[in-house]
């Protein structure tokens, strides 16, 4: 049967983002969560959609990805076809073909999870390696350590607090109040928690969202942030344990997040909260075009 590449429609990723949190097992590598794609429901449903790509065989999901903006394909693979050659050739085929257009853009990345046969493939047709990436985990078998400061869930009332701590932790942002209720409202959002903790004065110092995949599944904190003025506390752990607790909760078997080897200080920081660093893994770049003579 041939494998067909799609754009799902907004009323379609429900059921995408239900496929893919049946991949989030916990012996599979680290790869795209529903939780991805339920952050980037903050810029609503038909945007999001327009993000994400399926490759599909007889009805059935095998792959499936999501730009993060025009240069970044990020991919998630089903476990049981991951070592699969044939799946392997068709997304190097569909991934390189840029005449064709099936893709619509070019990316020029790719997060693709380690000990797959499509990075070995990928490699083979000339791909390189990029931006470097660690990867952490906690097992949530056990009773999570107490944040040590106040803890707040955020609703409706706490959405505009929300919106400013994310301002304020990353440059560049453009986080609102109404991107919350949209990505909170949207329907595929699922099970998440935005967490907000305060300081001895009540004032928001730190804030996350985590995300899960379902009950025995592995959870996701993206993002998380502290307020620049409020760096070098302990807010970034304290939250980070706030989090992996609500999704121990809420019924995961580990909590996942990943950040930028360079950024060593948030490496520590996840660290610091109970983390453990996995093998690191990297993004794959598109191999130079070459110059006709």
């Amino acid at each position: 049967m041939p494998t067909h590449l799609n754009t799902p429609r907004a009323d379609e990723l429900p059921e995408v983002m239900s496929t893919l949190a049946s991949w989030q097992t916990d012996d599979t590598p680290l790869q795209l969560h529903p939780g991805d794609i339920g952050w980037q429901l903050r810029l609503g449903a038909d945007a999001t959609a327009a993000m994400v790509r399926t490759w599909s065989r007889n009805g059935e999901i095998l792959a499936i990805g999501m730009l993060d903006g025009p240069e970044l394909l990020r991919l998630a693979i089903d476990p049981t076809v991951q070592q699969n050659d044939d799946l392997a050739h068709v997304l190097v085929q569909d991934l390189d073909d840029q005449g064709r257009g099936v893709l619509r853009v070019s990316p020029s990345s790719l997060e693709v999870p380690n000990g797959v046969r499509l990075r070995e493939a990928l490699t083979a047709a000339g791909w390189t390696t990029g931006e470097a990436w660690t990867p952490l985990e906690m097992d949530l078998a056990e009773p999570v350590e107490d944040p040590g400061v106040r803890i707040e869930v955020v609703g409706p009332e706490l959405a505009g607090m929300r919106a400013t701590v994310h301002l304020e932790s990353f440059d560049g942002s453009q986080f609102t109040e109404e991107h919350w209720r949209t990505m909170r409202t949207a329907t595929g959002a699922g099970d998440s928690r935005c967490l907000l903790a305060l300081d001895v004065d009540g004032a928001a110092v730190a804030a996350t969202t985590i995300w899960t995949a379902g009950m025995g599944r592995a959870g996701l904190i993206e993002p998380l942030g502290v307020g620049r003025e409020h760096r070098g506390h302990g807010y970034g752990a304290a939250i980070t344990r706030a989090g992996v607790a609500m999704l121990r909760e809420l019924g995961a078997s580990r909590a996942l997040v990943a950040t930028p080897s360079a950024n060593t200080a948030a490496v520590a920081t996840y660290e610091s909260a109970g983390f453990t660093a996995m093998p690191q893994r990297s993004d794959l770049q598109r191999p130079e075009p070459s110059l006709s003579s």
